[in-house]
């Protein structure tokens, strides 16, 4: 046998006991107690879900993956905080496949399997609907294989928290909306670009995606510029996924304009400035303000495309504060060093910290608990600065920035509104009748307009 496996010695062994007695002697009942404290069971915590819903696949897929990452983010921070040592809070997420079918599949599976009290999720308009119209009136279509629903009148109805810079024209008890509304993102940059500083603009030229957003968006653009003696020379739409902009540009150069204000979404960004750039058209005589594009776009488009155009936000990676660097390095450290962090990922960031505030406030992760609390108004230092929850609309109070693109993909910020922005999603100008108030009776509806949809 190798030494260093052999058998103590009979002197060792009776050393050890003696040793061993003595030790018992002087405190075996302290030494019982340790024991049993090391051998307690652990503490079991809480596990409260949070449904996490996104498309992380089709034409929306590299867009949503990047919120579904600063959501998780979030949730991870929260858990490792130590502020709620007896609770878990877990992501569920789901992939509505860039499909409102999808999204209402997912959306049912997220409340009658997953139980979830809160949704954080969606990016487009569309889908954004769908959900909303799903956790409202479900579709037994869509309900999971062997479901039955309850016949309760109480039924579950979880928060949605939409992080998304939106058409407005919305009101929803349970949403929560952390994007922009026109009158905090698009309408400052037009303001800007009329402007003295901005170039006293006054032809341009609308091109969008043909979906909701852009086509309401423009017309609360044509309402808001009918008073201002500033000419719309064009109008056009082109389905999501696009890539042929050569008519598109024919047109441009047809109608001459001096800014293009562009709501042309997801993965069509990229063949628009390409063709725009092989066109000879330049960001110096006629620049594109765009209303969705950020940083994480700018990661699949080249920066020569692409420099000196401009986007309106209300974050950008750029912005320099302490709060916002460490929230910057965070998400790199997690993700990778060459990832970026956009608007609508600040959003979907802060939306999770907002609701985890909501929460500790109620004490309760319940839906009706977490919207009295945010009905009675909260501040938040986010990332990107002080923000308000607006009691009324559920819509935030934000600043407004307006971003340059540089040739290293990021955004030098021109222009930054001096107070927060109030949220108007009915703008009176363009939807004449229509207010909420959440606080004092809610909806009040006027007239229906007509998008062109």
């Amino acid at each position: 046998m190798h030494p260093r496996y052999a058998l103590p010695s009979i002197h060792t062994a009776l050393g050890l006991a003696l040793i061993l007695t003595w030790s018992c002697n002087l405190g075996c009942e302290r030494l019982s107690k340790t024991i049993g404290v090391l051998t307690t069971p652990k503490e079991t915590k809480e596990t409260i879900k949070l449904g996490i819903l996104h498309s992380q696949t089709g034409s929306m897929g590299m867009n949503e993956m990047s919120l579904r990452h600063s959501e998780v983010l979030a949730i991870e921070e929260i858990n490792s905080s130590g502020e709620f040592p007896k609770t878990e809070f877990v992501p569920v997420v789901r992939d509505g496949r860039s499909k409102s079918d999808h999204f209402r599949r997912r959306v049912r599976n997220l409340i009658d399997i997953e139980k979830v009290d809160v949704i954080f999720g969606c990016w487009t308009s569309l889908h954004r609907k769908a959900v909303i119209d799903e956790m409202a009136n479900p579709t037994d279509l869509f309900r999971p294989d062997g479901f039955v629903a309850s016949n309760s009148t109480n039924r579950h109805e979880p928060l949605l928290f939409y992080p998304l810079q939106y058409e407005g024209f919305e009101a929803h008890r349970n949403v929560f909306y952390f994007g922009s509304t026109p009158n905090q993102q698009i309408l400052p940059a037009i303001d800007w670009f009329l402007s003295d500083q901005g170039g006293k603009r006054q032809k341009i030229y609308l091109i969008g995606s043909d979906y909701l957003f852009p086509r309401m968006a423009n017309y609360i653009v044509k309402k808001y510029l009918e008073s201002r003696n500033v000419e719309v020379v064009d109008e056009v739409y082109l389905p999501l996924g696009h890539k042929d902009f050569g008519d598109a540009i024919l047109k441009i150069r047809e109608k001459s304009p001096d800014l293009i204000l562009s709501t042309i979404n997801g993965d069509s960004n990229r063949p628009f400035y390409e063709q725009l750039y092989k066109s000879g058209i330049r960001a110096e005589t006629v620049p594109v303000l765009a209303t969705s594009v950020a940083e994480d776009e700018l990661r699949r488009i080249p920066p020569e495309f692409v420099q000196g155009h401009y986007a309106a936000w209300s974050y950008f990676q750029s912005l320099d504060t302490p709060e916002n660097k460490a929230f910057v390095k965070s998400f790199k450290k997690n993700f990778g060093l060459d990832r970026v962090v956009d608007d609508p990922m600040e959003a979907a960031y802060t939306q999770v910290m907002v609701w985890k505030e909501a929460y500790k406030r109620a004490n309760s992760s319940d839906p009706i608990k977490i919207r009295e609390v945010l009905e009675k108004g909260m501040e938040f230092d986010a990332p990107g600065g002080r923000i308000k929850v607006d009691p009324k609309t559920h819509h935030m109070y934000k600043k407004f920035r307006l971003g340059q693109i540089q040739l290293d993909r990021q955004f030098k910020i021109i222009y930054e509104s001096q107070d927060l922005i109030a949220p108007d999603p009915f703008p009176a100008f363009a939807f004449p009748g229509w207010e909420c108030d959440w606080t004092q009776g809610g909806l009040t509806k006027g007239p229906i307009p007509n998008i062109g949809l």
